[in-house]
């Protein structure tokens, strides 16, 4: 079995657990004031982490929910990203637009710090499954970038006047955003908020929005979107247009075309 055919095989595993612990009653708790978990979000990690550890138990893993500080990370040739269920507020409300996301990285270098900061190599898998929608987002390095079977592209707007845009706000400090959501309200067509960084990311690789920013994000909610719309031929950064960090907490993913325009519009913040 390939890594990709390991991935969504997994993704969607995951996926079907959570689409049918949506139809049952569930019990919903607090990480932060606005930031909500479920004991299927618990359910979807341990399926995910229990299906990478029997495959390959010598990969290490950073997770939402567990505590991901494996001792292993420092050595580890590769390291899995998984998100259970990003979007689980969107979830809790009966709103479909949510996901699984799972990614895989290999190591070129590392030291661990208490953020993990020090992670260099390459993003060579990844795939997002939201499982109310029926539709599996994957790519593998080099090779493209898919939705249920079919190649993906970024769009072809040029300016940002004519973009569709979307974006999300941190739990924890909502207001950083505001200046760029106001801004860029102004200068596009229109800012959508879906609630899913990894749909953000796959739907603008699908050409459905032409860009895509947040800040206070965590490497599980953009692993593998960020592989997956690089492969559709879009550009992903930080919002400073510089190269992106996982654990550097910001990102903008564009169609390209509109890149370095965007990231001009930001330094005037």
């Amino acid at each position: 079995m390939t890594i990709l055919n390991f991935l969504t095989k997994t993704a969607k595993k995951a996926g079907n657990l959570v689409l049918e612990g949506s139809k049952k009653p569930f019990k919903i708790t607090k990480k932060g004031e606005n930031d909500l978990v479920t004991q299927i979000d618990k359910a979807s990690e341990q399926l995910i982490i229990r299906e990478i550890k029997s495959a390959f138990p010598d990969h290490s893993i950073i997770a939402e929910e567990s505590s991901f500080k494996e001792t292993s990370i420092e050595s580890s040739k590769y390291i899995w990203f998984i998100d259970p269920l990003d979007g689980t507020t969107n979830f809790v409300h009966g709103l479909p637009l949510y996901s699984v996301s799972i990614a895989l990285f290999k190591t070129a270098s590392s030291k661990i710090s208490k953020n993990f900061d020090y992670l260099n190599g390459n993003l060579i898998a990844g795939v997002v499954y939201a499982p109310a929608l029926n539709e599996i987002f994957y790519a593998e390095e080099g090779k493209g970038a898919f939705l249920n079977g079919k190649k993906i592209h970024v769009s072809k707007t040029k300016t940002v006047k004519d973009s569709l845009l979307v974006t999300g706000f941190p739990y924890n400090n909502k207001k950083i955003n505001l200046p760029y959501f106001t801004l860029m309200l102004d200068k596009s067509q229109a800012v959508r908020r879906l609630g899913s960084a990894a749909l953000d990311l796959c739907y603008t690789a699908a050409g459905r929005f032409d860009g895509y920013w947040e800040f206070g994000l965590k490497p599980w909610d953009i692993a593998a979107g960020a592989l997956i719309i690089k492969e559709a031929g879009g550009l992903v950064t930080d919002t400073s247009g510089n190269l992106l960090d996982l654990f550097g907490a910001d990102i903008l993913a564009t169609n390209k075309n509109i890149h370095k325009e965007t990231v001009k519009n930001f330094s005037r913040l």
